[in-house]
């Protein structure tokens, strides 16, 4: 029953902004950490951006740093990403993972749930 589904996605022309979301349901996410995931063709995926249990604490991909911000509504069950200053290169189905856990950790191995992805595509 646990389930993690994205949305916010699209088109957006390079440095323009999205706000993706991933929202959990069948449990309740204050004891998990949360991470967003992403993988483009012919590339190996990516850690992006993750959170804490608390959202006291957040980890970055170097190449995001500055332009994406993570963070979570408790009430509403729900993480999201920020997007702002998208590059072609950003370009790429995202996922959302979740696992209980106490590490804040861009390695995808560490999560056992995902999302099924929402698709960004910066293009002019």
């Amino acid at each position: 029953q646990l389930q993690l589904v994205e949305s916010g996605g699209g088109l957006v022309q390079p440095g323009g902004s999205l706000r993706l979301s991933c929202a959990a349901s069948g449990f309740t996410s204050d004891y998990y950490t949360i991470g967003w995931f992403r993988q483009a063709p012919g590339k190996e995926g990516e850690g992006v951006s993750c959170i804490s249990s608390s959202g006291g604490s957040t980890n970055y991909a170097d190449s995001v740093k500055g332009r994406f911000t993570i963070s979570r509504d408790y009430a509403k069950n729900t993480v999201y990403l920020q997007m702002n200053s998208l590059k072609p290169e950003d370009t790429a189905v995202y996922y959302c993972a979740a696992d209980r856990m106490d590490l804040v950790t861009l390695n995808r191995y560490e999560y056992d749930y995902w999302g099924q992805g929402t698709q960004v595509t910066v293009s002019s």
